[in-house]
């Protein structure tokens, strides 16, 4: 499966749930994700947490109102599909309300970095 749309449908789902917080396996690209996401506002706090061997990302989700911070999240690339777009093809996403996630050369950014700084990738997800 894919370790992307994994993440976001368990944050999905604890959201529905109305969960205070979600803990996800560790990966580096996850918690660049997550950080992503939180550095934006859609988070509360991000941690790792590690037990011996059993390495987590806990995840605080943020409400306003009891209605979830996140309205949608929606996977672009999928594992039998690649989504890439030049620097000058990036998007807007719900006109300048959500953000798309960028893996590029230089790491995971937001479509407003990548746009600023020039540098084109695979666009993984949309948050709205």
């Amino acid at each position: 499966m894919d370790p992307i749309s994994d993440t976001l449908t368990q944050i999905r789902n604890a959201q529905a749930v109305k969960k205070e917080m979600v803990s996800i396996p560790f990966s580096n690209l996850k918690y660049s994700l997550a950080q992503i996401i939180e550095r934006e506002g859609f988070f509360g706090e991000v941690k790792k947490t590690a037990k011996k061997t059993k390495r987590k990302i806990e995840i605080h989700l943020k409400y306003e109102e009891k209605e979830p911070r996140i309205s949608s999240l929606k996977v672009i690339s999928k594992p039998g599909q690649r989504i890439y777009k030049k620097h000058n093809e990036l998007y807007k996403v719900k006109n300048g309300y959500g953000i798309a996630i960028v893996s590029t050369s230089r790491g995971l950014m937001t479509n407003k970095e990548a746009k600023k700084k020039k540098i084109g990738g695979e666009i993984l997800c949309e948050i709205w």
